[in-house]
């Protein structure tokens, strides 16, 4: 008799252990906090494409993947093409199927032969694992998998009714931004609904557009700040957002990168491998940049504000108010940079402070800069004094300017008051910005101003925030340029940083021509 495994095994039969150690097996893999890790490593096969049948022992990044899609219950994966994304899920699809009683699973790519090709590594790897591991099934074809547990695995096409009256405990979404943006919106407002009643989700995709559904829920999933400033683990959506480097894949190095660029172009290797959305409008920062950017967390926080850095002696430091009514619609921010260093120190930003509040914190932030450096003479501030900024040049008059610790400085050859933010200003603040982050002269340490960057994009002749987002913190940082520019003429540690070119550049001779 053969010691090869059935391919199906029959439903409704005690499973009959060998050995001691296929028994630890079996319950290793029922542990429903580790299990899924251990069935993956061990008794998980996939056909790999050149060597054929094999078992799949999951890398470091696959296995935080698959711990993300384990331990939330709606996460998203933005991922490099050929990452092992998609055979990850099928394997733990599998594991929860065959382990976790009473689970219907929908499958949804956005064509049939998506669908069809994750369902097929499901089936291989279920015909490769050992009878004493493998769960009866009663229905067995390629569409779908039932078990004996009562446990189910369906595969669709992404539709806008895909799923529609199911109850759904697990859905896997593959290649999401590649399902048509009409049908993707209709699917997504239609399943909504099911997942509520405590289904969880699974979102892989590379990018694609950024404004269709995978962005929208990748980009909400990526805002993890609440109301209070306070950075939480999940986005404002309920989703954990996860992505991997291309080179955290063992074998791809720098030369695997370039043949492949070379053979994909710069555009698809930037999108399929890089994982850039393809932005549609243009931003103000160029978007390899943009990827270069990622921030860090906070070192400390004072209320609501965000502090990067503690303020040193012998710095000079700037502190710009970009105001609203605070009335729960566009927030107000402040940004703090160390001037001769243009580097991020702090920020803050909120929509329900009213003005008079949003002064006194602008004055405790200098008070503390003040008293860390023991330098006032070093600390600047100042504020936008368009509409709003009206009202809080009153509030600023009523606080008392001599108790601000620092000195408030205004736009030069100006009568008012702070900074005026015209077009014609906004747009030489963003010349100058875009100029000192492109050139790495610029060091910002958010990632909240990062995510407002990347929908900073061109507009009616001006820059500005996308529909539905918001660029306050932007607006505060283009304040800040603008001062550190003033104050280069006084100060010429601040010229030499922000100047555009490090060193002077000799003209081309000129040759005359004799005849």
């Amino acid at each position: 008799m053969s010691n090869q495994p059935s391919l199906i095994k029959d439903p409704y039969k005690n499973t009959v252990f060998k050995t001691q150690k296929e028994l630890d097996d079996f319950v290793k893999c029922c542990d429903p906090d580790t299990g899924y890790l251990y069935f993956m490593d061990n008794f998980f096969m996939i056909q790999h494409p050149t060597k054929g049948a094999m078992h799949f022992h999951p890398w470091d990044y696959q296995k935080r993947l698959i711990e993300t899609y384990h331990n939330f219950r709606y996460s998203i994966a933005l991922m490099p093409r050929q990452s092992g994304k998609s055979t990850a899920a099928a394997g733990y699809l599998l594991w929860y199927a065959m382990f976790i009683p009473d689970s219907t699973i929908l499958i949804a790519a956005h064509k049939f032969t998506g669908a069809q090709e994750i369902m097929q590594r499901v089936r291989f790897a279920y015909e490769n694992c050992p009878d004493h591991i493998k769960a009866g099934v009663t229905t067995y074809n390629k569409g779908n998998i039932d078990f004996e547990n009562g446990s189910r695995i369906v595969s669709a096409t992404t539709t806008a009714t895909t799923g529609r009256g199911m109850s759904i405990t697990l859905m896997y979404l593959d290649e999401f931004s590649y399902v048509r943006p009409s049908i993707a919106s209709e699917f997504w407002t239609s399943i909504t609904p099911t997942l509520a009643t405590g289904g969880k989700a699974i979102i892989t995709s590379t990018p694609n557009s950024d404004e269709d559904q995978f962005a929208l829920i990748w980009k909400m999933a990526n805002k993890t700040e609440d109301d209070f400033g306070n950075t939480t683990e999940l986005g404002t959506n309920g989703f954990k957002a996860f992505s991997a480097h291309w080179s955290e894949q063992p074998g791809r190095d720098d030369k695997w990168a370039a043949q492949l660029r070379a053979q994909l172009g710069d555009d698809r290797f930037n999108r399929e491998i890089n994982c850039q959305f393809l932005i549609a409008d243009e931003t103000l920062i160029n978007p390899n940049t943009l990827f270069t950017l990622s921030g860090i967390e906070p070192i400390t926080r004072m209320g609501q504000v965000r502090w990067f850095k503690k303020p040193e002696k012998g710095n000079i430091y700037v502190a710009a108010l970009d105001p609203s009514l605070g009335t729960g619609g566009d927030p107000s921010a402040i940004q703090v940079f160390e001037a001769n260093t243009t580097t991020q120190v702090a920020e803050w930003k909120h929509n329900k402070t009213d003005i008079p509040s949003q002064i006194k914190l602008l004055a405790e932030i200098t008070k503390y800069i003040a008293e860390c450096t023991n330098e006032p003479n070093n600390v600047y501030y100042s504020l936008e004094n368009n509409s709003i900024g009206e009202a809080s040049l009153v509030s600023l008059n009523e606080y008392g300017e001599s108790n601000i610790q620092g000195t408030f400085i205004s736009e030069a050859g100006k009568k008012r008051k702070g900074f005026n933010t015209s077009n014609k200003a906004k747009l030489a603040a963003c010349a100058k910005f875009k100029t000192l982050l492109e050139s790495k002269k610029m060091t910002i340490q958010s990632r909240s101003l990062i995510s407002e960057l990347k929908v900073f994009v061109a507009k009616a002749g001006s820059y500005g925030a996308k529909a539905g987002d918001h660029d306050d913190l932007t607006m505060a940082t283009l304040l800040i340029v603008r001062m550190m520019q003033q104050l280069s003429e006084y100060h010429g540690d601040l010229e030499t940083q922000i100047r555009d070119h490090d060193e002077f550049v000799a003209p081309f001779p000129f040759f005359a021509v004799l005849n």
